[in-house]
């Protein structure tokens, strides 16, 4: 009985310290677990996610059908065209409306990185005018995001751009979600899309 004891004990240990299981958010197919919103073109080719503008010129989405609170996502992208996309994390989408925070995606000079609140207070914190170099044009970028209850921790290419607390974010939850800016003429590549649980 003691050794039975023991070893439930020592497995409830090894459970709680086991590191969370990472999620592959595309899995470079399909757009399985994902939700379009709006007109917006979202496909996949040669393994990678795009979305490119429709004829209606208005703003998209691409959101998780998880909704996912504290999180450390990694993810990559190569701007065609205009870049004007992001990431919005904690947020929630009716129509082409949306709620929560958007990490951008920009050209260069324009706040890679910064974090937006739609439909709200607008810019919450962009990046120095010295880090706009960090983005690659033309070429791909690996874009950071690290949400820990009120802290959210933005990194482009290894570089620290956003480190900052907010009591909204902190209380919110919600999907995560891909976005293609009104206006047209724009084309984002994204792939490598891992998330992992905190």
């Amino acid at each position: 009985m003691n050794r039975i004891l023991l070893f439930g004990l020592l497995l409830g240990t090894f459970m709680m310290a086991a590191p969370a299981k990472k999620v592959l958010l595309f899995n470079g197919k399909d757009l399985s677990g994902w939700k379009v919103f709006g007109t917006e073109k979202w496909y996949v080719d040669n393994g990678e996610l795009i979305c490119d503008s429709g004829p209606d010129k208005q703003y998209g989405y691409l959101a998780t059908e998880e909704a996912y609170k504290n999180f450390d996502l990694s993810v990559q992208f190569k701007q065609e065209a205009n870049g004007n996309s992001g990431v919005f994390f904690r947020s929630s989408i009716e129509g082409t409306k949306i709620s929560g925070w958007q990490v951008e995606v920009a050209p260069k000079g324009h706040d890679t990185g910064g974090i937006y609140e739609s439909y709200g207070r607008e810019w919450l914190e962009k990046i120095p005018d010295e880090k706009e170099t960090i983005l690659k044009e033309g070429d791909w970028n690996t874009l950071r995001i690290r949400v820990d209850g009120d802290h959210v921790q933005t990194y482009l290419n290894g570089k620290s751009m956003v480190d900052m607390h907010d009591a909204k974010i902190g209380a919110a939850n919600g999907s995560i979600a891909l976005q293609i800016h009104s206006g047209g003429g724009i084309k984002v590549r994204w792939r490598k899309l891992v998330l992992k649980p905190l």
